[in-house]
């Protein structure tokens, strides 16, 4: 019985095996008949038709994503290559894995020509990422920073059945942007750009961008806590409302105006921000651009999720432009274009329809000098948020004891309290006298000696005649009440700290 049960097994295996060889025969045979007799003009039609006949009988649907659309890329191209970064099955053979210079995270990513499958609810879906080389020279890939990425195009190829492509469309790649979204948000380095003037010209590369490692945060910045918290308060509500400002009808921007004096803290506490909310921050210097058309162009190319500073408002440009008075220069072709940033441009910069290009944006201006600022420029939906950045207080040089020297409580700190509630201090003098010794105890009595400095200073300033000028006026000239005084609402000068 055993030995009838071994033979038909080992007749089984060889009728199996020959039609093996039999197949392997007729496919070789085949080729070579395709290589040798069929022009090569032909194989890829002929291999174009056979693959269309065995996907009539398949029940597969694959989508083709490539990485760009044309000129410009291809979100869908992004968000999959983030997106499949945390889907790495065990079983893939290769993957590739990268850390530029002063990232946090390593970036993994698929090879070329790996699989992985996802699953979505309850179905499978089959991912391939595929990279091939072009040898036309007219061919151009954005992402030419090396010569082998310039002759290569990519591409991710999806395949599940075809009874799921509305899942796909409808469902599947819309939860994809948005975890993709997600992870870049959380994993990614934040940055500050600037200009970079040589491209003024180049949407994509008008601002240059470096890693922003400034260590502040809400915790270490020398502000009275209520002030910290309603700030805080301001920004949560401000990311939670993409919906509310799309319901009436404004852009998705908040604006903030830091004033004081030097040293007060304002870049510490834009610095804070950024680390926040995560936010890259973009630094606009005003006094290099040529014409008003320039913020347009900025502006569009600036990311979402950003914090758009300008810094010292009031003395990188003229204020007191009007359309009326605005400097031009005469082209040799006879007509006139203006060579400077007015502030009829500013507004509309940040407040007419250039700003509604693009969501969750914040807008900053520093000044020193908030009288000097055009009233226009202070109301609400350009300005929003008037933050009083005040002298040292008590409460701030606690915090800033804690922070650097470690102590919260000294036999000095009474002292110094009673001598900052009277002196014009600010946070940075503090903490420059903090720095200057090594022991905490000797590190105070810098500080008070160094806070009875300024006191005397400024009896001996305050004791000295003041000189009064008399303007001079042009013959001809007229001056308006509202030029010659400044007037400053009392709604704008916040509560907290001491007046300057």
């Amino acid at each position: 019985m055993s030995s009838s049960s071994a033979e038909s097994k080992m007749a089984l295996a060889k009728t199996v095996f020959s039609t093996i060889g039999s197949i392997a025969a007729t496919v070789m045979l085949v080729r070579t008949i395709v290589h040798d007799y069929i022009p090569p003009e032909l194989h890829e039609y002929l291999f174009f038709g056979l693959k269309n006949m065995f996907i009539k009988f398949s029940n597969q649907l694959t989508m083709v994503i490539d990485e760009f659309d044309g000129l410009v890329n291809n979100e869908i191209y992004e968000a999959v290559a983030i997106y499949l970064g945390n889907k790495l099955s065990p079983n893939i053979r290769r993957l590739k894995i990268s850390k530029p210079a002063k990232e946090k995270n390593f970036h993994i990513t698929m090879e070329r020509n790996e699989e992985v499958t996802d699953v979505y609810n309850g179905q499978t879906f089959k991912w391939i990422w595929l990279c091939r080389q072009t040898h036309d020279k007219h061919f151009y890939n954005h992402r030419d920073m090396n010569s082998t990425l310039k002759s290569e195009i990519s591409s991710f190829e999806l395949t599940f059945h075809k009874k799921n492509k509305d899942l796909v469309i409808n469902s599947y790649l819309p939860y994809i942007m948005k975890e993709a979204k997600l992870q870049k948000h959380e994993n990614k380095t934040i940055k500050i750009h600037t200009v970079d003037y040589e491209n003024m010209y180049n949407l994509h590369n008008m601002w240059k961008p470096v890693n922003l490692d400034h260590p502040a945060t809400f915790g270490t910045i020398a502000m009275e806590q209520d002030q910290k918290d309603t700030i805080l308060k301001d920004l949560e509500r401000f990311v939670k409302r993409k919906d509310y400002y799309r319901k009436v009808g404004k852009a998705w921007k908040r604006g903030y105006l830091l004033f004081g004096p030097p040293g007060t803290g304002k870049s510490s506490l834009i610095a804070a921000m950024a680390n926040y909310l995560n936010f890259d921050i973009y630094d606009l210097e005003l006094t290099v651009l040529m014409r008003n058309s320039d913020l347009k162009k900025l502006l569009v190319a600036t990311a979402n999720k950003s914090i758009l500073v300008v810094e010292d408002i009031d003395c990188t440009i003229d204020l007191q432009d009007n359309l009326s008075n605005r400097a031009a220069f005469v082209h040799s072709n006879g007509y006139q274009q203006e060579n400077k940033v007015t502030l009829s441009g500013l507004l509309n910069f940040i407040d007419g329809l250039w700003s509604s290009c693009g969501d969750e944006r914040i807008i900053i201006f520093t000044t020193n000098h908030i009288e000097k600022l055009d009233p226009a420029l202070l109301r609400p939906g350009r300005m929003d948020v008037h933050i009083h950045m005040a002298y040292c207080t008590p409460c701030g040089f606690k915090l800033l004891a804690a922070n650097y020297l470690g102590i919260k409580d000294h036999k000095l700190f009474k002292e110094i309290e009673e001598l900052i509630d009277t002196a014009n201090v600010t946070p940075a003098e503090v903490a420059e006298q903090l720095l200057k010794e090594d022991e905490a105890e000797d590190s105070l009595k810098g500080l008070i000696n160094f806070i009875h400095k300024k006191i005397k200073e400024k009896e001996e300033a305050e004791a000295k005649p003041k000189k009064v000028e008399i303007p001079q006026v042009e013959v001809g000239m007229t001056m308006g009440r509202g030029e010659a005084d400044a007037y400053i609402p009392t709604c704008l000068l916040g509560t907290s700290g001491k007046s300057t």
